[in-house]
């Protein structure tokens, strides 16, 4: 989160409030510094977001539309990187977006296991 600091915009959420909606484009991955989201896929709660974590990449990457919708399950802090911000935190920190593809491929293992169950 020390490498965040300079860069991005930090933003409070109220409690509620949507973060993402799945099937629209979005260019801003988010980083929650406070507070906790809830990540759903349809009606179905699949994931919740606190602090240390993020969301958001997979649009940002790849320029296609959000996969999920997020909201605020309480109050947060979050810090938005939009795109170019994100391409700089990630070429300039190897350890940084190594952990961001770790944390993509334990999402990709879960949305498997889910899929063939």
């Amino acid at each position: 989160m020390k490498r965040l600091s300079n860069l991005g915009t930090r933003v409070n959420i109220r409690a509620g409030q949507r973060l993402t909606t799945a099937g629209e484009r979005g260019a801003e991955v988010l980083f929650v510094l406070a507070g906790t989201a809830v990540c759903f896929v349809g009606d179905i709660e699949e994931a919740e977001f606190g602090p240390g974590d993020f969301f958001g990449e997979v649009a940002t990457l790849d320029g296609g539309p959000r996969t999920a919708t997020v909201v605020a399950r309480t109050d947060m802090d979050i810090l938005v990187l939009n795109g170019l911000e994100f391409d700089l935190l990630i070429r300039s920190s190897p350890d940084v977006a190594r952990r961001l593809l770790l944390a993509m491929a334990h999402r990709l293992r879960q949305a498997n296991a889910k899929a063939v169950a």
